[in-house]
Parts: C-alpha cells; sequence; structure tokens
C-alpha cells in the first residue's frame, strides 16, 4: 500500500491574492515551506534534508476548495526607481506603477490538499516543515499548515469528503499547467536568496553603482487535469468493410478478450523483447499469470451499445481504445489494432470482424457528457457483493425474503461505493439502485453476461448511482471494468436542482426571501459563467425579464423557478420545461440550462438576508424523490397566492376560483375538489392560503402554482397513501 506527505494549508481568510493560478501551484506551496523553515538567512540542515527530499518526489495531487474571482482592482504603487526623480521622496507619485489584484474568493471553508507519493519509507521530517509555514500567496494571505503521513486508504477518504475541486498529474498534457518542484529548486531559491542581499554592485570602475537582477528559481511545469486520448475503432465486415459488423452486448466480454489478444499477438510478433511489457498493460497479468504493475498503466478496452435513441438495439458497433504513458507506445497499440481482423491466437479462429479507426462520432459523445446520474448498460461485476443462487428447479422452496433481499442489495451498494474508489471517481456517491433487470427496454439481464466469462452470474448487478457533483464520462465500473462491464450511460438531468441546507433551515423562515436570495446568487454566478456584464448580457432565462423590464408572462413558463423546500430544509431551482411537464428542454433553452449546471458548481453557500449564512450541499433529485411522485392529491408546501382577487366572492372561493383558472392556463387537468385553509392577505402580495389539490387522474410533480411561484410561493407536495387526510392545516 502507497504512501503519501500530505500536507494540509488552511488560509485565515477566504481569499488569495497568489498568482494567475488555479489552484496554488506546488511551487508556490514549496516556497512557502522555505521560507517558513528559514531563520533569519540560513534554513536549518534538517529541514534542508526534507526539502531537498520533497523536491525530488513526483508531483502532487492537489484538493482545492471552490472558488470564484472577486472584484479586479487596480492600485498604484512606488516602482523602486526613486533615484529617477531624483530621490526625492515627495515626487514619489510620478514613478508610480499600476498593479492590477484580482483575488479568488474561497467559497466554503475547506483547506487545500497536497499530496506528494513517496516512493519509500521515511518522510517523517517532511511533517515538520508544516509547522513554519505562515502565508500561501502574497503577504496578505497568512496561513498555516498541518503535515500527515498518509497511505492510500486514508488519502482517498479525505478527497472523498473534500467538498472542492481535485487536481491529479496528468501523464501527458494536462489542461492546466502548474509549476512544481524539480530537483535543485531548493538550491536556486538560496541562491537567488543571497543574490536578492547584493543587488546594487559597484561597477568595474568604480563610479557608479548597477542594479543587478537575482536569478530566478528553477521549476518545472507539469500538466494537471488531463486524461489519455481515446481512439475509436468501428467493428466492420470482414467481407463488405462498407457495412459494420455489430456483436449482441451480453458478448462484450469476448469482443474485448478478441480485441485485445490481436493486439498482444501483433505486438508480441513485432516487439518479442517486450514480451512482458505488453502482458502486463493489455492483459494485467505477468508471463506466470499473476497480477502485476500500476492499474494507470492498463489499456482500456471499452465497447459502446448504441444507446441514446428509443429504437437503438443496444448492439456493440464501436469500440474505445485508450492507451496511458507506459512502456508500450500508444502509436504502436494503435498501429497493432488499425485495419486488422479479430482472430482467436489460441484456436486461430477468425471472426469475420475488422477494426476500422475512425473519428468520434456522436455515439461517443452520448457517453462522454458530463452528468450527475448515470446507469448500467452492461452490468457492473460486484464480487464482492453475490447473490444467493437458486436452483431454477426449487425456486418456490428457495424464495427469498424481502429482508434476504434487501440484504443483499445493501452489500451490493457498498461494493458500488468500494469500484468508485478503484476507478478514481473521487465525486461522493449521494444514492445507489441495484437490479438484476436493465434499466432501458431494448437492454438485457444481468446474468446473460456471465455466460462464457469468468464472472458469476450472482455477482452481477445493473445499478443506477448519483453523485453530489457533475462527473464525466465515458464512466466504467466493477470487477470487469476492463473487459466491458459496468459501462454507464448518463441519464439526462430532469432539470431541478437541489441544495440541502446543512444543518437545517432556521425556524420560522420566510421562503419568499430566501428564494429572492438564491436567485440573486444563481443570477450573478451564471453571469460569472458567461463573462463580465456587457460583453455578455444575461439571457431572460435566469431572471425571467423582458428587455423592456416587465415580467415575462405567457401560458409557457420561459424561466427559472426558485423555490424552497422547508420540511426537508432544502432549496430548489426548477428549469422552465419541468414546470410545463415536459422531458426535454427546448433547443433554444438546452444551452442555458447547460450554464446553470456549469454555473452551480461549487455552489456551497448562501448569503441570505435576515436567514443568515446557509451552508448548502449539492442533494442531486432522484426519480423517486418525494416532490417529483405522481399523485391524485396534492397539498401545499410554501403558501399559494392568488394571481388576482375575483370581484363578489369571499377570500375562500376566490383562491378556489383561482387556482383552477391557474390549472386551466398552466395545461394541468382541472381539479375535482380544491380545499383551502388559512387564508390571508399579505400587504404587497395579495390573497394566501394553503391549499389541497385533488385529481381525477393522476399528475406527477413537480408542482409549482400561482403568483409567487417562481419565488419561494406555490410549491405543493404529492401525498402517498397512509397519508392523513385532515391535516391541511398543520
Amino acid at each position: 500500500m502507497g504512501r503519501h506527505f500530505a500536507l494540509t494549508v488552511h488560509l485565515h481568510d477566504r481569499r488569495y491574492h497568489g498568482a494567475d493560478e488555479w489552484p496554488p501551484a506546488p511551487a508556490r506551496v514549496f516556497q512557502s515551506l522555505v521560507a517558513g523553515a528559514a531563520q533569519g538567512c540560513r534554513v536549518p540542515e534538517d529541514a534542508a534534508r526534507a526539502l531537498m527530499q520533497l523536491e525530488r518526489l513526483a508531483p502532487p495531487v492537489i484538493a482545492a476548495p471552490a472558488a470564484r474571482r472577486g472584484q479586479r482592482l487596480s492600485l498604484f504603487v512606488p516602482n523602486n526607481d526613486l533615484d529617477a526623480v531624483g530621490a526625492d521622496p515627495e515626487r514619489v507619485g510620478e514613478v508610480r506603477t499600476k498593479k492590477a489584484v484580482w483575488p479568488y474568493l474561497l467559497e466554503s471553508e475547506a483547506p487545500f490538499l497536497y499530496a506528494w507519493p513517496l516512493p519509500e519509507p521515511g518522510g517523517e521530517g517532511l511533517v515538520s516543515l508544516a509547522d513554519g509555514l505562515y502565508q500561501l500567496g502574497r503577504g496578505v494571505d497568512p496561513a498555516w499548515a498541518v503535515g500527515e503521513l498518509l497511505d492510500d486508504e486514508q488519502l482517498w477518504a479525505r478527497l472523498r469528503v473534500h467538498s472542492g475541486t481535485v487536481h491529479r498529474p496528468a501523464a501527458g498534457d494536462g489542461a492546466n499547467e502548474l509549476a512544481v518542484p524539480a530537483p535543485d529548486s531548493f538550491g536556486s531559491l538560496v541562491r537567488r536568496f543571497e543574490a536578492g542581499r547584493m543587488r546594487l554592485r559597484p561597477s568595474m570602475d568604480g563610479e557608479a553603482t548597477n542594479f543587478v537582477q537575482p536569478p530566478k528559481a528553477q521549476f518545472r511545469m507539469v500538466g494537471y487535469d488531463g486524461t489519455p486520448a481515446f481512439h475509436l475503432f468501428e467493428l466492420r465486415r470482414e467481407a463488405e468493410p462498407a457495412r459494420s459488423s455489430p456483436w449482441a452486448a451480453w458478448c462484450v466480454t469476448s469482443l474485448v478478450e478478441l480485441v485485445r489478444n490481436t493486439a498482444v499477438a501483433v505486438l508480441t510478433n513485432a516487439l518479442p523483447d517486450h514480451k512482458a511489457d505488453i502482458d502486463r498493460v493489455l492483459v494485467g497479468r505477468k508471463p506466470d499469470g499473476s497480477n502485476a504493475g500500476p492499474i494507470e498503466e492498463r489499456v482500456r478496452f471499452i465497447p459502446l451499445p448504441s444507446i441514446g435513441h428509443e429504437h437503438a438495439d443496444q448492439s456493440v458497433r464501436r469500440v474505445l481504445v485508450q492507451v496511458p504513458q507506459g512502456p508500450i507506445a500508444e502509436g504502436d497499440v494503435l498501429w497493432a489494432l488499425a485495419g486488422r481482423s479479430l482472430f482467436d491466437p489460441e484456436t486461430g479462429e477468425v471472426e469475420g470482424t475488422t477494426l476500422a479507426g475512425t473519428a468520434s462520432d456522436q455515439m461517443v459523445d452520448r457517453y462522454r457528457v458530463r452528468s450527475r446520474s448515470w446507469r448500467s448498460v452492461t452490468p457492473l461485476a460486484l464480487g464482492s457483493a453475490p447473490r444467493r443462487r437458486i436452483e431454477p428447479k426449487r425456486q418456490r422452496e428457495e424464495s427469498k425474503s424481502a429482508t434476504e433481499r434487501e440484504a443483499e442489495e445493501q452489500v451490493a451498494r457498498h461494493a458500488i461505493a468500494q469500484a468508485l474508489r478503484h476507478a478514481g471517481v473521487e465525486a461522493a456517491l449521494v444514492r445507489a439502485h441495484v437490479q438484476k433487470e436493465a434499466y432501458d427496454r431494448h437492454g438485457t439481464r444481468a446474468e446473460r453476461f456471465a455466460e462464457g466469462t469468468r464472472f458469476a452470474k450472482e455477482t452481477l448487478w445493473h445499478a443506477e448511482v448519483e453523485f453530489d457533483r457533475e462527473v464525466g464520462g465515458p464512466l466504467v465500473l466493477g470487477d470487469g471494468r476492463f473487459l466491458g462491464l459496468g459501462l454507464m450511460a448518463p441519464r439526462s438531468e430532469r432539470g431541478v436542482f437541489a441544495f440541502a441546507v446543512t444543518g437545517g433551515l432556521p425556524k420560522g423562515v420566510e421562503p419568499t426571501r430566501v428564494a429572492r436570495a438564491l436567485r440573486r446568487a444563481l443570477m450573478a454566478r451564471a453571469q460569472a459563467t458567461l463573462g463580465r456584464r456587457g460583453s455578455a448580457e444575461l439571457p431572460a432565462y435566469f431572471h425571467g425579464h423582458t428587455d423592456d423590464e416587465s415580467g415575462s408572462e405567457s401560458s409557457r413558463s420561459t424561466h427559472l423557478a426558485f423555490s424552497v423546500d422547508v420540511p426537508r430544509s432544502r432549496l430548489l431551482v426548477v428549469a422552465p420545461h419541468i414546470l410545463d411537464g415536459l422531458r426535454r428542454p427546448s433547443r433554444e433553452d438546452a444551452p442555458h440550462l447547460e450554464t446553470l449546471g456549469r454555473a452551480i458548481e461549487g455552489f456551497v453557500e448562501l448569503r441570505a438576508g435576515e436567514a443568515g449564512v446557509l451552508p448548502l450541499r449539492a442533494s442531486p433529485c432522484s426519480s423517486s424523490d418525494p416532490l417529483l411522485n405522481s399523485s391524485r392529491v396534492f397539498r401545499s408546501v410554501t403558501d399559494y397566492v392568488a394571481n388576482r382577487h375575483a370581484k363578489g366572492l369571499s377570500a375562500e372561493d376566490a383562491v378556489i376560483t383561482d387556482v383552477r383558472r391557474e390549472c386551466d392556463r398552466r395545461g394541468l387537468p382541472r381539479p375535482s375538489e380544491v380545499r383551502v385553509a388559512r387564508v390571508r392577505g399579505v400587504a404587497r402580495v395579495g390573497l394566501a392560503a394553503r391549499v389541497e389539490l385533488r385529481f381525477r387522474v393522476a399528475v406527477r410533480g413537480p408542482l409549482l402554482l400561482g403568483k409567487t411561484r417562481y419565488l419561494g410561493g406555490g410549491l405543493f407536495e404529492p401525498m402517498g397513501r397512509g397519508r392523513h387526510e385532515d391535516d391541511l392545516d398543520s
């Protein structure tokens, strides 16, 4: 089990003024450790040895708190050139220079975490370096740190509960380049310090004084947040190359073995001296059959069943190949596959299918999008969660009780959490559901995928998972993830975004005021996502106002609704297509929904005025969420506010009439019965009441109605069986 030197850094203020980089580079942390270890103009020998050990370690994994850019500020400061104005301090204004300050504002109390891998036992001297750290970034960023030695399990647990973002060094080019310590970085900092003490030096003739720049510190640039490229191969018929050669989804394991064995045979013939490396990175074993090597170096073969349309048959026509950096070059693996006919090296049997390299297509994109909710297309192999096998002839005698089934599913859900860790998924698991049946009507039961494989059918499960944040694909989980099993497909978002208030909402909170604060916060975040105001105006989708600043009114919902689920201490953001009962957003609204998804990333705190500062946690709504259920009876969670008060009617009758008109306008079935309680007039708001609706047919939630349905009011909850019908006033 690996060991790591973990450095946890806490900023005293939730601001970071360092260079224009995010997260703070490991080189900046290294400089802070050097500064903290120094005693006057020297560094103690034990600290120097630890720093020289640290500079030789591989780049660290970084966990950073969620942050956003604050207000950009320009300062005018002296540029240390007072001699240009005759050394007159009163003329310092003539030599001022512009300095831009653009801080990062941290959105949570989560610390920074830097974890360097340790190649061998030791590292105790590194821990004491943390005691001296007193700032990170500029002098206005005071900080303190804690150093620890962690094993793989402990580090994974820290990363899993971290509420920010995790950044890993890339094997190739990364999306974000950061400076990291390199051999002699400590020595270069010492030389720079010593040279800085002697910047003013006399000229050769002794008649002038020269200013000499100290040498720069030596660091190296490393890419972070990168992934090896995926290469697509289509399965073509050998006799008719223009036609595809589809494979049944339950044959994915056999297909991967044939593709893999074809590449192994070609590479072994071309590179016989690399036989051990070929077996290790393509097959995952040594010549003696034992497992070997880091899992990160394994070549991935991912068959892609056809999905995305109601008539898609889930046959496999494509295979994705990913070759990480390792002993076998990416080009060699691709050469061994391109244009090859699949055959079994042991039997010599030709399968009649060839591999044709091609560009990425729409089917690949369907597996690579980011989502919080995923469903299995091929079942997960969970060896630690087998079901009790029942002989087909004894199903009646050996049938399972509900308690036993629930216990088996609970073990499987725990195994999924472990599978996520093994696959390197750092997002926290919010919900997991397992079953034997496929989720798609064209899918295949889990047991059938076991035919001809080493996996017992009792260990195969179809699964649906939800995370606290978006995860990018392709996502492959379980023991068979290198053999085509455990492939997940993203579920399209329903358009309901929920945030649980940690610790609960304050007692007596006013939902409308909290909803307005939520609206303002998300408008600001969406504007920041699109760009500064003026260069990219915020669409009406987020605020609901037309160009003349009047409210957008239509029988069709045109903008987001912000609501407060008081009983469950949640804040809700509901997309307009959901308000209208549609499954998908319109073509015009889809980009706005994507912008909203990016804007809520890292949204962990809401400043809600009188309600105080509300700490938030993303809590995705599942299909079984109480507010999304179908029912014939709905009861208001927040006050229903009438759109208008009809003349000549009592307050109660006015609410009943308005509710029925609202249902007609929203395209809902007209309620067969409307029960009203606690009717009251609210200044500058209107007529408010608690309402229960009864329909003749089931209606699916979420249901938001009334004048204030966009801002905290008119939220209705489906009433299931067993609920009392006489507690409307409660």
